[in-house]
């Protein structure tokens, strides 16, 4: 391995299994529910232009709905609980993840590299349930540590998690403003999957889009660029 990568870390979401799978399975939990998920977008980007902050995540993401809704922050978090994250976890159970996934993992697995998952939403029982449980030196959730990506508070705690220096793990993700620049700006080397054409709103300001160092669309290519 010439580019001397000890190992890969994966975002989830978009990255290992299609978006709009999932997304047409949360289409009716939206429809019922559409002030809220749209309030829930808005404290995202707003958190993800945060430096630090003061209260916990959770608190502050139900702080940031409530003012869009004009309510309680205590149940807004209740409500968040019970129609996002409490719903959106059951569904992934039909879910299908990309081609050559399993055989990529295991390729990497068998030559000594580590595998790590960074994902902004709480793992749960998803990969699980994506058949993908089992196989991960480190799960880790961003929100869970206080900071959604492209912070560089999640990726060095992925870092330390895998115990190795940032320059030896390639990141994969499929946003370049939030996977690929929050990687970068970490030290670590990063691969696109797919082509990422929207625009990087809910970052800092200033912050300039970068080029990932691969891109592909199958994950045999993935496989081929690491252990070449």
């Amino acid at each position: 391995m010439q580019r001397d990568i000890a190992a890969v870390a994966f975002d989830v979401d978009g990255t290992l299994y299609p978006n709009y799978r999932f997304f047409l399975r949360a289409l009716p939990q939206a429809f019922f529910h559409p002030r809220l998920f749209a309030a829930f977008a808005i404290a995202r980007k707003k958190i993800r232009l945060m430096e630090a902050a003061e209260d916990s995540f959770y608190d502050l993401q139900a702080r940031l709905c409530a003012e869009t809704l004009g309510s309680d922050k205590n149940t807004v978090r209740d409500l968040i609980s019970r129609h996002i994250y409490g719903a959106w976890e059951k569904l992934f159970g039909g879910v299908k993840i990309y081609p050559y996934v399993k055989a990529c993992l295991s390729a990497f697995r068998e030559r000594g590299i580590k595998l790590a998952v960074l994902s902004d939403f709480p793992l749960g029982v998803k990969l699980p349930l994506l058949r993908l449980g089992g196989l991960w030196d480190a799960e880790l959730c961003s929100e869970e540590l206080g900071a959604l990506k492209p912070h560089p508070l999640p990726f060095r705690r992925l870092a330390e998690s895998l115990n190795l220096p940032p320059q030896r793990i390639l990141y994969v993700g499929n946003s370049i403003a939030y996977d690929i620049e929050g990687a970068q700006n970490a030290g670590m080397m990063t691969a696109l999957r797919g082509f990422d054409l929207r625009l990087p709103s809910g970052v800092r300001p200033g912050r300039l889009r970068r080029n990932p160092d691969f891109t592909f669309n199958d994950y045999r290519q993935l496989q081929e660029y690491v252990l070449k």
